[in-house]
């Protein structure tokens, strides 16, 4: 494995490498979101978009408050599931003919790609800001990029992990540790493949005899840590990260073998209802001001070309690593099974 240092626009690329985290951070505020006026006119007349969504509820429903500060004329209603019951979902509805999507946030980009003939045609203003590397489509776009970490509830653990190969020690054993489950959505799969490529072979079976609790989701294995049902998971920053901020009892940090990161695929379906408001919302979110404030409230990467700032925590020389996207779809169903044995786990 090449352990060399790469740029960030190799990481995005997915070379499964591992390297440093080269970014070309600008100082400064944020540009401000100036959508033209006749597009926010057409928004308003339409009032309203329905959002289909995997990431988690409260961190969305802060990037919505967030975006209705501006444009509070735009109901948001929110439909939220994990990745691969969300696709379902949006498939059924589009064999149905009764797709009521008019944007869709999704954490695997092998699923979007997959449905990538039901979106519209859609750029953001700042397309050329981005890292073409990042996109899968040029229907599909990075709203969110986000990254890993470990999370520990510091009123129980005494002697919390360093690194990701810590999570193997018995004394963490006995449910000490949680995990959510491999086939979750696109941001576990992603820490699953990680694991075995860059931790090695046979770290998820060294992993797997500290017996770890098993979570459907981020959302309820992180209440279940701020709750102290368990000490330690791996967890998605952004939604660990909004707890510690808020003053839960548990502290984040970004492993030094390396940060698995997910750019997102997000879309704007072509029997969206409400496109023009559909696309005032991607494009907020995608602008320079919607990236900065979701790097702020959650500790989130980005995609964009040059960073506005860094999330709390995540330096520079921070090492971060991306699957080779054909891997990330060819390799699902059987290293998903295998974890399934690994771990015991039947659905």
């Amino acid at each position: 494995m090449n352990r060399s240092a790469w740029t960030r626009r190799e990481a995005l690329r997915g070379g499964a490498a591992l390297g440093a985290f080269a970014l070309t951070v600008r100082a400064g505020t944020a540009k401000p979101f100036a959508p033209a006026a006749s597009l926010v006119e057409a928004a308003k007349k339409e009032g309203k978009i329905v959002l289909y969504t995997a990431t988690f509820v409260e961190v969305e429903q802060e990037v919505v408050n967030e975006f209705r500060k501006k444009f509070p004329f735009i109901r948001v209603e929110m439909i939220r599931a994990p990745g691969g019951q969300l696709i379902t979902r949006v498939k059924t509805e589009v064999a149905a003919g009764k797709l009521a999507a008019d944007v869709l946030i999704h954490s695997d980009r092998g699923l979007t790609k997959g449905i990538e003939h039901i979106f519209a045609d859609y750029a953001p203003p700042n397309a050329a800001d981005y890292l073409p590397e990042s996109l899968v489509s040029p229907k599909l776009w990075p709203t969110l990029t986000a990254g890993w970490s470990i999370a520990y509830n510091k009123e129980i653990v005494k002697n919390p992990p360093k690194s990701w190969m810590d999570l193997t020690k018995p004394e963490y054993g006995d449910g000490q540790i949680a995990q959510v489950i491999a086939q979750s959505g696109g941001t576990t799969w992603t820490r699953i493949m990680f694991e075995r490529q860059v931790l090695g072979a046979d770290y998820w079976a060294k992993q797997a005899a500290t017996k770890p609790k098993l979570f459907p989701s981020g959302a309820p294995c992180s209440d279940a840590l701020v709750r102290g049902e368990f000490a330690i998971a791996p967890l998605v920053y952004n939604i660990a990260y909004p707890k510690q901020r808020d003053g839960a009892p548990i502290e984040t940090f970004f492993p030094p073998e390396g940060v698995p990161i997910v750019p997102y695929g997000s879309g704007i379906p072509k029997t969206a209802q409400s496109p023009n408001a559909a696309r005032l919302y991607m494009d907020w979110l995608l602008s320079e001001e919607g990236q900065t404030f979701q790097i702020k409230q959650h500790g989130n990467l980005t995609s964009l070309r040059v960073v506005p700032l860094l999330p709390e925590g995540f330096a520079k020389d921070t090492k971060v690593w991306v699957p080779k996207f054909e891997e990330f779809q060819s390799l699902y169903g059987q290293w998903i099974e295998e974890w399934n044995k690994v771990y015991g786990y039947r659905q």
